[in-house]
């Protein structure tokens, strides 16, 4: 199984971001990173210097967030709404991005839930519950 380092995360994030911005070739997971990049443009001067991206520390809050972590979420629900992994998860992402109108705002929603399933996985020490990951993302989708 691929475990990429923080640096290797950031370095990722930072090397779309230059491509992208040069009109260089890119392979297709690059793509979509910088597809969710483009969305974010609060983050391209975190991106803009990867050796300082390597070595900043992020603290929880408002103002300290983890661009990297955000992108990495927004890739890996991307990635689970493609193969549809957990199962269910794509149609609950559709739903609720038409709900809210936006896959972007859907996304930002479903990361909420995703978190919620990775901390109550190291809570517990147990493997994440990818249904119930899905029933929050559903439950999400239905609020009136």
């Amino acid at each position: 199984m691929f475990q990429p380092t923080h640096a290797d995360v950031r370095r990722f994030f930072c090397a779309a971001h230059a491509k992208q911005q040069a009109g260089q070739p890119m392979e297709a997971i690059e793509t979509l990173a910088a597809l969710w990049i483009a969305e974010h443009p609060e983050y391209h001067a975190d991106l803009a210097d990867a050796d300082a991206a390597v070595a900043r520390q992020y603290s929880d809050g408002p103002e300290g967030s983890n661009p990297f972590l955000h992108l990495s979420m927004h890739l890996s629900i991307s990635e689970q709404c493609s193969v549809d992994q957990p199962r269910g998860i794509r149609q609950a992402v559709e739903l609720l991005a038409a709900r809210l109108g936006s896959l972007h705002d859907a996304h930002h929603a479903a990361m909420e839930c995703l978190g919620q399933m990775l901390w109550q996985a190291q809570t517990t020490r147990q493997p994440p519950d990818g249904d119930a990951y899905v029933a929050c993302v559903q439950r999400r989708a239905t609020r009136d």
